[in-house]
């Protein structure tokens, strides 16, 4: 399978597991209590990741070498925290498909603008009307979703 063969299945697997992932924290952070559920859910992250790199690279080192890196490219960990308390919070307020679409929708509008402006030193890549307006469908229909 070719990278981005395998990368399109990944985001596809992802993109399933993230909708499950916020019906699953709903109903924990319910029973709970949503920061007991987020702190819960982030010990378990950190100790299967942890799991997963010492058996794939038998070292921790790639930990000392993240330090090195510059502030900003370490708060991606931050931003998996506040997606994840939000699900917990979101979803049993106005639903799971309502919580994804609108996560989707925001995903999609500041992909666009990293995408645009080569923000945080990616590659720009121009926005032609097709992803516009693919993203303002998109956005209405997260909106549509709220409506119960």
């Amino acid at each position: 399978m070719s990278g981005s063969a395998l990368a399109t299945v990944l985001a596809v697997a992802a993109g399933l597991a993230g909708s499950i992932q916020v019906a699953l924290m709903s109903r924990l952070g319910e029973r709970i209590g949503v920061l007991e559920a987020l702190a819960f859910s982030t010990v378990l992250t950190a100790a299967g990741a942890f799991a997963v790199l010492v058996l794939a690279r038998r070292s921790v080192a790639g930990f000392e070498r993240a330090l090195h890196q510059p502030w900003w490219m370490l708060l991606g960990g931050v931003m998996g925290l506040l997606i994840v308390f939000t699900v917990t919070y979101s979803g049993p307020r106005i639903g799971v498909a309502a919580t994804v679409g609108i996560l989707i929708a925001g995903q999609l509008v500041m992909g666009a603008a990293i995408d645009r402006w080569g923000l945080f030193r990616s590659e720009p890549i121009p926005l032609h009307w097709p992803r516009l307006l693919g993203i303002a469908l998109l956005a209405v229909g997260a909106a549509l979703s709220l409506r119960k």
